[in-house]
């Protein structure tokens, strides 16, 4: 087996943590942290052969981390439950793995499906995220409930693509918003970070113009026009919610 780790974190999603699972056939491990789902999602991950732990929610940063001190194997894929690796990338990772490096982290290719269309352009467009490393290098880092992974060595590329479906519908994409920007003001507040009239006034209008043409947004059509306004909206609330949280 490859000497190697698939950590997932997850909470109901067991109509889709298929994909995320099977990416890597012959991983050594699979492994699913699940935070109180109520799908079933355990015993889908289970079934599918993965192991399952069981545990709180105590936010990004801290969930993938401890999944990181959960894997057993040298190196660690961290996958979210709605990614799935394209054949191209697994064929990448395998080469690494088997290798042992050079590297001691690898960047992924991360592409969004938004309703079935894949998106080209703007801030939901193809971006790199640092994925797969060396299991005692490898911490979460960031302010939730943006994560990022920090590798103590030298990073590298992998060609192939992540496929990444974020979204089963409009709606979930607003509960989301919702969520996250609740999320930014418990941590800004708690940080002392504050919001300013002209963050509320100018930091939206920033993000349409920066996604529509800046980064292409444009060439998405309606989609990215729409993408684009959620993005914009994002802004607007979690620097609004501030403003009116704040003392």
């Amino acid at each position: 087996m490859l000497p190697l780790s698939v950590a997932i974190i997850a909470r109901d999603e067991a109509d889709r943590i298929e994909g995320a699972i099977r990416s890597l056939p012959d991983a050594a491990e699979v492994l699913v942290v699940d935070s109180g789902s109520t799908d079933g999602t355990p015993e889908v991950a289970r079934g599918l052969g993965a192991r399952v732990v069981e545990t709180d929610w105590p936010g990004h940063v801290t969930q993938k981390n401890r999944a990181a001190e959960l894997c057993t194997q040298p190196w660690v894929l961290f996958l979210d439950a709605d990614e799935a690796v394209t054949e191209e990338l697994a064929r990448a990772v395998r080469a690494v793995v088997r290798a042992g490096g050079p590297r001691d982290g690898y960047a992924v290719l991360r592409r969004n499906t938004w309703l079935g269309q894949v998106v080209r352009g703007g801030s939901f467009g193809p971006q790199w995220h640092l994925r797969l490393a060396r299991r005692e290098l490898a911490t979460w880092a960031g302010e939730d409930p943006h994560d990022k992974l920090v590798v103590a060595g030298s990073v590298g590329r992998l060609d192939g693509v992540l496929e990444h479906v974020p979204y089963r519908d409009v709606g979930e994409h607003l509960g989301t918003i919702d969520r996250y920007t609740a999320r930014f003001v418990e941590v800004s507040l708690e940080r002392g970070r504050r919001s300013s009239l002209l963050d509320v006034l100018l930091r939206p209008p920033i993000h349409l113009l920066r996604s529509l043409v800046l980064q292409a947004g444009l060439r998405d059509g309606v989609t990215g026009v729409v993408l684009a306004w959620l993005g914009a909206t994002y802004v607007a609330l979690k620097w609004g919610r501030l403003w009116w949280r704040q003392p």
